[in-house]
This record gives structure tokens, C-alpha cells and sequence, in this order.
């Protein structure tokens, strides 16, 4: 392996890694803020630290309605959803959900452009919905309700149709630049909700809540995002697709080490069926490969015109983090 790859690799880890600290610490910082104003501060601090650096990066060309739409409802919608639910639910029940987010893709933009996936990657996404139904309804205490847990569902089944419709947003705009956008679309679609829904918040009572505001934009939003972005620019998109199974594994162990969330059979089952269906829907990209030959591209799905939409589940560019 050369030091470019090693370099690549490296950045996909910690990105994934960072990534799995998201739940975790969204789960302590609403205990200072609300799921609408985390949202809000989360995308909007980002948003002031991203735009000056897309700004020569063809930021007028990103700057339009759909695609601070996109960052509304796909960033800002989803992830406020998705912190109403963490608010309900445990850490280690979130954590394990988010993992559906490769499956739901699939699935969505196999139904949307009417695309095909081979059947064994049918078979993985169906193992992995499995493993979501078993986490959702195996209980398992530490604060997890079918509430919250139905929550996150909802917020990942919104993130996930954004990032198959948000494709033909980044054709001809730098993926830097539609980020920063989204951020600011993030912020600004969240913010009014805040307002309206609690007034401002409160002074913090300790300085634990407010560390975990500052972590998950520094790690789990900029530095994450950056670092995925350097990765993925020099390995193939499957690659880069398949680091992203460390964010569930991570948020589990935290939600059970650092929560004490009680993890039992149904949970451990369900944790397992996920991660090995997503292992199966990428299977086809390990073979039809000949010894000595770069890795072929052999996306599952593409819609009518033969333009790949996602490799195996996995989709190419920035919307893969959508749900974070």
C-alpha cells in the first residue's frame, strides 16, 4: 500500500471514528439544548467556519434554492428528528439504527430511478432491515422507547431520500461548496423552529454539555466531513462507502461503556444482522475482479440513463454523511 492510500485510509477511519461519536455526544448536549436548537447551533457554527473556505471553491454556482433546500430538510430536518429521537431513546438503540442508512439509500433510489441491485445485495439489504426491526422492538432499557426509536427511523428514511435526490444538485458544483450551502440551508431552516418552539436557551448548568456542543461541530461535523472528503478523493467510492460501518460499532460501544445502556441478545442480534447485511450488499463489488487489476467499478444500482447512483449502497459524494 502506497503512502497516498495509507494517508486515505487513515482519514477514512478517523472519519468514521468521529462519526461514531455523533450520537453520543448529541445525547449530552441535549441535556443543555433542545433538539431544534442543537440542530440549529450545530449547522450554523459549521456554516460560518465552511463558507469562507468554499468561497473560492465556486460557491455562487451552490448558492441556490435547491440546494439550501436540500440542507433544510436533509441536514437540518433529518438531524432534528434524528435529536428528538436521541432525546428518547438510548444511545446504543441510535447508534445501531443509524447503520440502516446504506440499506435505505438503496432501496430508495432502487425504487425511485427504478433501478436494479443484484440479488445478493437484496438479500443483505433485507438482513440488515431485519437487524433495524430486531433492535427496535428487543427493548433492552437504558432509556429506549419505540418512540425515539421510531424517531430516528423517521429522521433516516428523510436523510436518505435527500441524498438520492440531492445527486443531480452536485453535477457541475464543487461537493465543498453544496456542503457549506447545505449547512447554512441547515441552520437557517432550524433556527425559526427554535425560536418558535422554546425561545432562547438556557444557560448550561456545567460545562459538560457545553464541551459536547463544541466536539460534535468540531469532530463529528468539520473536521469528519473534511476528513471523509480527503479520503474518498483517493480511493474508489466503495471504498470510502464501506469505512462508514465504524459509525454504528462506535456509537454502540459508547452507549454501553460510556451510558451504561444494558445491551442484550435482541440488540447484539440485531447490531450483527445490520453490520453482515451491509457487508453482503457490498459483496458484489469484491468479485469479477481478475489478480493484478485495479478494483472494477460495478455500482448496483443506475437509473434509466446508466448514470451509477449508489455502489452497492453506498452513495458517492458528501450525501453520505446527510444523517450525521
Amino acid at each position: 500500500m502506497n503512502a497516498n492510500r495509507r494517508h486515505a485510509v487513515a482519514a477514512l477511519i478517523a472519519a468514521g471514528l468521529l462519526w461514531g461519536t455523533t450520537v453520543p455526544l448529541s445525547k449530552l448536549a441535549l441535556e443543555w439544548l433542545s433538539p431544534s436548537w442543537l440542530t440549529a447551533v450545530r449547522f450554523g457554527l459549521a456554516a460560518a467556519v465552511l463558507l469562507p473556505v468554499a468561497r473560492g471553491r465556486g460557491l455562487r454556482r451552490a448558492f441556490t434554492p435547491g440546494v439550501l433546500a436540500a440542507g433544510a430538510l436533509g441536514y437540518g430536518g433529518s438531524v432534528l428528528v434524528q435529536n428528538a429521537g436521541i432525546s428518547r431513546t438510548s444511545v446504543t438503540h441510535a447508534a445501531l439504527l443509524i447503520g440502516a442508512v446504506p440499506v435505505l439509500v438503496a432501496i430508495i433510489a432502487a425504487v425511485w430511478y427504478r433501478a436494479m441491485a443484484r440479488p445478493v445485495a437484496w438479500f443483505g439489504f433485507g438482513l440488515s432491515l431485519g437487524g433495524v426491526g430486531l433492535v427496535t422492538v428487543g427493548g433492552g432499557g437504558g432509556g429506549a422507547t419505540m418512540a425515539g426509536d421510531g424517531l430516528v427511523l423517521v429522521s433516516l428514511v428523510l436523510s436518505a431520500t435527500v441524498t438520492v435526490a440531492q445527486g443531480r444538485l452536485l453535477r457541475g458544483r464543487d461537493p465543498i461548496a453544496v456542503t457549506a450551502v447545505e449547512f447554512l440551508g441547515a441552520a437557517l431552516g432550524t433556527l425559526p423552529v427554535a425560536i418558535v418552539s422554546g425561545g432562547a436557551p438556557a444557560a448550561p448548568s456545567s460545562a459538560g454539555p457545553v464541551l459536547a456542543v463544541i466536539a460534535l461541530i468540531a469532530g463529528g461535523t468539520l473536521l469528519s466531513f473534511t476528513l471523509f472528503a480527503y479520503g474518498q478523493s483517493r480511493v474508489s467510492a466503495e471504498v470510502a462507502g464501506a469505512f462508514l460501518n465504524l459509525e454504528p460499532l462506535v456509537g454502540a460501544i459508547a452507549g454501553a461503556v460510556a451510558f451504561g445502556d444494558p445491551v442484550g441478545p435482541a440488540q447484539i442480534g440485531g447490531g450483527v444482522a445490520i453490520v453482515a447485511g451491509i457487508g453482503l450488499s457490498s459483496l458484489p463489488l469484491l468479485v469479477n475482479r481478475r489478480p493484478g487489476l485495479a478494483p472494477e467499478r460495478s455500482p448496483a444500482l443506475r437509473d434509466p440513463g446508466g448514470h451509477d447512483i449508489v455502489d452497492d449502497g453506498h452513495v458517492r459524494g458528501p450525501g453520505l454523511a446527510l444523517s450525521r
